[in-house]
Parts: C-alpha cells; sequence; structure tokens
C-alpha cells in the first residue's frame, strides 16, 4: 500500500481525517502536513500517494499545491476534502487528472465509507 498523505492547515482536520483511517485499519504510512510547502518536499521523490487534500490554506493554497504537482509530472492520486461547496471548485477540480474525489467537510463515517474503494485501489 502506498502513503497516505494529509495535507490540511487545520491540525483538527488532519487529526479527524486519521482517526477515521486508523477505524477502518490504515494506520501505517499515514503522514500528516499542516504545511503544504513541507508536503511538496516530502513527496519529491515519491509516487502514487493518496492525498487528501484543503483548497483554502494560507501559505499555499490547494489548487498552487495541484499545479506544482501536475509540473513536476509526479502521479498521486488526490482527494480534495474542503469547506468549500462552491460548483466553481468543483468544477475546477475535474480539471485535474489526479483529482480522484471532491468531499465536502467535515469527514463524517458516512462519508468515509463511500471513499473507501478509492482507498482500496492503492
Amino acid at each position: 500500500m502506498s502513503s497516505i498523505i494529509l495535507v490540511d492547515d487545520q491540525p483538527i482536520a488532519n487529526f479527524i481525517t486519521r482517526k477515521l483511517l486508523e477505524i477502518e485499519g490504515y494506520n501505517e504510512d499515514v503522514l500528516d502536513f499542516t504545511n503544504p510547502e513541507e508536503a511538496l518536499v516530502y513527496l519529491e521523490d515519491k509516487q502514487n500517494a493518496l492525498i487528501f487534500l484543503d483548497l483554502n490554506m494560507p501559505e499555499m493554497n490547494g489548487w498552487e499545491f495541484l499545479d506544482y504537482l501536475k509540473s513536476k509530472s509526479q502521479k498521486h492520486r488526490i482527494i480534495i476534502l474542503t469547506s468549500s461547496t462552491s460548483a466553481i471548485d468543483q468544477n475546477r477540480a475535474k480539471e485535474y487528472d489526479s483529482v480522484i474525489k471532491y468531499v465536502e467537510k467535515p469527514l463524517n463515517k458516512d462519508k468515509f465509507k463511500k471513499l473507501q474503494p478509492l482507498l482500496q485501489q492503492q
């Protein structure tokens, strides 16, 4: 199984996602970052990670993060996990081949269960 990376500037959001992953048995190779630039440094020599990505972050937003990965031709699978309910954001996410799902916060057990098939494709 490849790494699962959580990228959200809110530590509580990463904590909730990590707990839901642990409850479902995904407790190895889960790393979380509150600074997206640190996550990019970690991902530099990695491929095929599953990334839970927030869009609204102060240092670097999720779109800039996605653009950076695209510019480096990195092949990761990305689940956008955001508080944005904007149809504009949802449509923009479809422009990225790496984005496999768009999920609105808060992540809960029901939403997480729907993501399980995506987690098992690793």
